[in-house]
């Protein structure tokens, strides 16, 4: 511990998103003594870009009108923060720039294809200029501006970190967009976003930070330059940003979760969204933990009031839970936050993570699934099923794939949309003959292709059209798979299927039951809902030992299934699937909770079980208690157990060892525990 930087050292981070105009009422001495009695070791600070917070001498850079003029705001603020032994961080955002400098510098703005400027919130009330778009090839972002700025405050001030926000790209038709497109692939940037080349908004925002970054690291090789990362979008887009251009040009990455509410019930963001952030954040090795950027608020139009306390506790919880750094994002500092119960859940959070970080520096997951992540909806309902059933497991992209991390995990699973490429198919056969086990699901051939024979199925397959009114039937070699759906012969089935053909040495576990009627006449009248066909030969799950390995393989979407309709079944077939394929491997087990989380660390000689409570309609109004939560643990290390605790919590835990496992009572659950076992 004694080599590690600040930086990789357990942090809580706390960003106060400054308004202008309450700059005036900020006291240096109090503002950092609140941070601290918030249980914060870190700040972010605005710092320059669209505003400097400091008397900037760097043309085009609007100088805060509100600082004080007896005094150096920042310089006062990060003394006061050393003096508590808080580090900060500055917030640097070249995404805008006022309209005045637009109109003096046009060529460092986005442009649109019919040539205009991309204004924002150009109908915004009030005595403010227009906020013009800039653009990630321009000379703003660059060395005319943002570079001479972040010099600027590396000779002046005594920061510890620097943090780009809003860095994205923005689609723009301008002459260096254009020119550096032709440049990079030979050809006219196209008119329609969706036409651009996969990697072209990484590689701009590669070369963009890179030119910061470099100067950064000439000057003050011991700062962190901490940068977004993308994960999905809403709807699974197939939204995969390129970790190794993030980390090409930054110490830390970073994202958030927006818990927006404001959109409406039925727009909800998915409930574990902050803990997929953080998996898809953690899946490169050796590089310091993610930070989760969460918002207090339920959406930006509503930034001046909090998320609803229980939601609010439920969702930041996640991050530290799922091995990330929280990083609250507050709008204000402590005397212009109107509502207080946003402070009450901060500083809950920040005390609860004080409780157990020493403990969860440097552990390592104990997951004993990989999920190969594509970002498809299919990968979605995965991860949602897993998280639902408390199975343990990883992600990793296919910018990632390679032996040694394969097999450092007993089941590899692979979602539908993933396609195989020849080199990652000689991957999992090579996985596969030495003992992994896979599973594998697909209705396009294409992307399977590279591994059709390890699969077992011949290689003349069909795509059915879209299936409504049928289902799924368990064979008798499925028994396997039906644990806690005995008592139902049939599972509801949506969605086109594979036709395809088993070989001789693959089993089949469950097959398709077609359609019985079309959709207009599955209702009425009952008297000829009989299934046409009971009965087929198409396989939906199959099952094929490979060498010392074995495949599991699904001829429809689970995932998908799963993340549409949300039916527990699905969930549970799909933890039959994967508690079948771990077989005596498995090493941790809870009786299923919907809404629940479990994730499983080990560090030396001790495993860190975190559980977080989401149960109940979203968003949660209140968190509601689980009683008498039981957990198996497969004994791990062979030294001998001495104590089982409740960390956060301080909950009752009783616990006993029986035939190699130790099983683990909690008595309560709130919102967030930590089951430390020594």
């Amino acid at each position: 511990m004694e080599n590690k930087k600040w930086w990789q050292k357990p942090l809580r981070v706390i960003q106060y998103n400054l308004q202008v105009k309450d700059t005036p009422g900020m006291q240096p001495g109090k503002v950092a003594g609140d941070l601290a009695d918030l249980g914060a070791n870190a700040v972010v600070l605005n710092v320059g870009g669209i505003y400097a917070w400091y008397p900037s001498k760097i043309e085009y850079h609007h100088v805060n009108e509100y600082l004080p003029r007896d005094k150096d705001l920042l310089e006062k603020l990060i003394k006061e923060c050393h003096s508590r032994n808080i580090r900060v961080i500055a917030r640097f955002d070249f995404s805008k720039a006022d309209d005045y400098v637009y109109l003096k510098k046009p060529g460092w703005f986005v442009c649109d294809t019919d040539k205009k400027p991309r204004i924002y919130g150009k109908d915004r009330m009030g005595e403010w200029s227009l906020l013009v778009t800039t653009c990630v090839n321009g000379g703003y972002r660059n060395e005319a501006f943002a570079v001479p700025v972040v010099k600027e405050v590396l000779g002046s001030y005594d920061i510890d970190g620097i943090f780009f926000n809003a860095p994205h790209v923005e689609e723009c038709h301008c002459g260096n967009c254009r020119n550096k497109y032709y440049n990079l692939y030979g050809k006219e940037l196209p008119e329609k976003k969706e036409d651009f080349e996969p990697d072209w908004a990484s590689l701009c925002l590669r070369d963009n930070i890179g030119g910061i970054y470099g100067m950064v690291k000439q000057l003050r090789p011991e700062l962190p330059v901490i940068l977004y990362y993308s994960t999905f979008e809403e709807g699974g887009k197939n939204r995969i940003d390129n970790l190794d251009d993030r980390y090409a040009t930054a110490d830390m990455i970073c994202t958030e979760a927006q818990d927006i509410l404001s959109k409406g019930s039925k727009r909800i963001p998915q409930s574990w969204k902050p803990a997929l952030n953080m998996k898809i954040g953690s899946s490169i090795d050796n590089k310091p933990k993610p930070f989760g950027i969460i918002h207090s608020s339920p959406g930006m139009d509503w930034r001046h009031t909090g998320l609803p306390a229980a939601e609010y506790r439920y969702w930041m919880s996640q991050i530290p839970a799922n091995g990330g750094v929280l990083w609250h994002s507050l709008t204000g500092f402590d005397d212009t936050i109107g509502d207080k119960r946003i402070l009450q859940s901060v500083s809950f959070l920040n005390h609860s993570i004080i409780k157990c970080e020493a403990y969860m520096e440097d552990a390592v997951s104990l997951a004993q699934v990989l999920l190969l992540w594509n970002g498809s909806m299919s990968a979605m309902g995965w991860a949602e099923a897993m998280i639902n059933t408390q199975c343990q497991f990883d992600l990793l992209d296919e910018l990632h794939l390679n032996p040694d991390r394969l097999k450092r995990y007993p089941v590899v699973l692979i979602p539908g949309d993933f396609k195989l490429t020849r080199e990652a198919a000689g991957m999992l056969k090579d996985y596969a003959a030495s003992g992994g086990r896979i599973i594998l699901e697909s209705i396009r051939d294409l992307d399977i292709s590279e591994i059709m024979e390890l699969i077992g199925i011949e290689p003349v397959t069909d795509l059915s059209p879209p299936l409504y009114a049928s289902y799924m039937r368990f064979e008798k070699e499925g028994e396997v798979l039906r644990n806690k759906l005995e008592e139902t012969e049939l599972l509801p089935l949506g969605g086109a299927v594979l036709y395809c053909t088993p070989g001789t040495d693959t089993k089949t576990l469950m097959t398709l039951v077609p359609p019985f009627a079309p959709v207009d006449g599955v209702g009425a009248p009952p008297e000829r809902a009989s299934l046409c066909v009971s009965h087929t030969d198409l396989p939906l799950c199959t099952l094929r030992d490979y060498k010392k390995g074995r495949i599991l393989f699904l001829a429809f979407e689970s995932g998908k299934l799963a993340l549409e309709y949300k039916i527990s079944d699905y969930y549970q077939l799909m933890n039959n699937c994967l508690t079948y394929m771990l077989g005596n491997n498995k090493q941790f087990f809870m009786e299923p909770v919907n809404g629940l989380q479990a994730v499983v660390y080990g560090k030396e000689d001790n495993v860190m079980i975190h559980l977080v409570n989401g149960i109940g309609q979203r968003p949660l109004a209140d968190n509601i208690p689980v009683f008498n939560l039981k957990l198996r643990v497969k004994a791990i290390s062979p030294k001998k157990l001495t104590g089982v605790t409740s960390l956060i919590g301080r909950q009752n835990v009783t616990w006993e060892e029986k035939d190699g496992y130790l099983n683990i009572n909690l008595q309560r659950l709130d919102i967030w525990d930590m089951i430390l076992i020594q």
